[in-house]
Formats: structure tokens, sequence, C-alpha cells
């Protein structure tokens, strides 16, 4: 995708869309799509997480302009990340409510429109808009989509967005192991932990049909261990929300010790 302007992109990915609709009607258009069950893809994530945002626009939106790749995919997206349910189930997200109102529209596309070929793209064109520090412009999506956004804003305003969220709140924090930060992506149930840049290198692992996406044949693999210990991205890391309590107590521990030494030191 490169230097080509957000619509240029969103055209792009509407176009494959149809182009790939008409292709899996027919049978014979290619071998790909009778073979293999398919690869569950989950990604657990938030709307304004710099690290989601790229995850989206330079790995996830470049996998689905394959034809071949994306029909050998079941996509599951999950637009809460680290969010946390306090009192009375209101949520508090790690960038701000600006960034509650964005996952919960997402949600609501998402739920509305449960074919990829629609909630895919309102999905990308947010996090593209997110990426290029546009996020308050993502209404713009339904228009350069073609979408009806009266459904997706009447599930926002009725609450059954936030009922949707609370439901991505559970999923989220059954996650086994539990995730560590955003984008948490997980492939045929297994996370791919700071790997997740190798997307198509694991998609082309995992998959076991007979006939090979042509991109995997092109794929250099590479020896990764699953889990091997990474530098950690900080932006967007689980811990970095909230303090825990036992972090609250160390930092006024801490707190209160410059303070004695400054008062010793003064007193001198």
């Amino acid at each position: 995708m490169g230097s080509r302007s957000l619509s240029t992109k969103i055209s792009y990915l509407v176009l494959f869309f149809s182009f790939f609709i008409v292709l899996s009607s027919n049978s014979s258009a290619s071998t790909i799509y009778s073979h293999g069950d398919k690869i569950s893809l989950e990604v657990y994530y938030e709307s304004l997480c710099p690290d989601s945002t790229s995850f989206f626009v330079n790995y996830l939106g470049k996998l689905f302009e394959d034809e071949e790749l994306i029909s050998i995919l079941d996509l599951k997206l999950i637009p809460y990340g680290n969010a946390r349910i306090g009192p009375n189930n209101t949520i508090t997200c790690q960038h701000g409510q600006f960034e509650c109102l964005l996952n919960t529209i997402e949600a609501c596309a998402i739920n509305i429109w449960p074919d990829v070929d629609k909630q895919f793209p309102f999905s990308y064109c947010i996090e593209a808009l997110a990426d290029e520090h546009k996020a308050p412009e993502w209404e713009s999506c339904f228009k350069k989509l073609g979408l009806d956004p009266k459904p997706v804003l009447d599930c926002y305003r009725s609450g059954d967005g936030k009922e949707l969220e609370l439901r991505y709140a559970a999923e989220t924090d059954v996650l086994r192991p539990p995730h560590t930060f955003v984008p948490w992506v997980v492939l045929d149930g297994q996370p791919l932990y700071e790997d997740y840049e190798d997307i198509v290198s694991y998609v082309c692992k995992a998959y076991k049909g007979t006939s090979e996406p042509k991109a995997c044949s092109q794929v250099y693999f590479k020896t990764v261990q699953r889990g091997k210990a990474k530098p950690m991205r900080s932006v967007c890391n689980k811990e970095t929300m909230m303090p825990t309590l036992l972090e609250r107590v160390r930092s006024a521990i801490k707190s209160w010790l410059r303070q004695m030494n400054l008062s010793a030191a003064n007193a001198i």
C-alpha cells in the first residue's frame, strides 16, 4: 500500500473483496477454496493503540489483499484490548473515552455486518485513520465504503454496543495464556506473542490443505520460538494502563523515601 492515500487504500480493499466474492462463488475459479479447513485468526486490539493501527495497516491489510490467503482464514476481530471493567460495568479504555467510543463503534459494525467483506474494510478504515492521526474523521468511513451509518450509530446510542464490549471483555479476560499487550494475535488457538508481524509465515505454516497459496511458496520461514522473550512494546502493554495496588504502594514508598532524604539533606 505504501504511499497511496487512505481513500485509495480503502477503494482497493472494496474492489478486492468484491472480486473475491465473485471468485468464491465460482468453484472452478481457484482450487484453494475447496481444500483444507480454514485457519482461525483472532485479533485482540484497541482502536487507538499505535501498535494495533500499525498491525492493521502494515500487516493485516496486506494479508487481506491476497485472495488465496484470505480464503483459508476465519477472521475474528475483538476491539477491546487493555480496557478495564469498573463498578456498575463502567468501561475505562487505555487511551481514553474516545478510544472506548471507537472500540464500541467497531464492535457494532462487526455485529451488524458479520461478513468479512464489510466489517474488515470498515475496521481497517478507522484504524488507518488513527494511524494517520485522523481518528476524529472516523464517520467518513461510512461514505468511503458506501455503508449506511444508521444501524451502527443506533447500536452505539442504544447501549447495545456496550453490551457487545462487555462480551468482548469476558472473551479477552479468559484468554490462556492471558494477553499482556495488544495487538494480541491468536492463530488456531496459539498466540503469536511479539511475532505477529510474521503473520503470513505463521498462516502458511498452519495451513494443512493440499493446495498451497502462491504466497506461501515465497515466504521465508523464520525459525522463531513462540513466546521467546523479546523487548516488550511499552505503548500498549497491558500493565501500563493502571498500576496495580502493589505498584502504587511501591511508588508511594519511593516518593516518601525521596522526601525523607531531601529533608535530611536540607537539615545538614
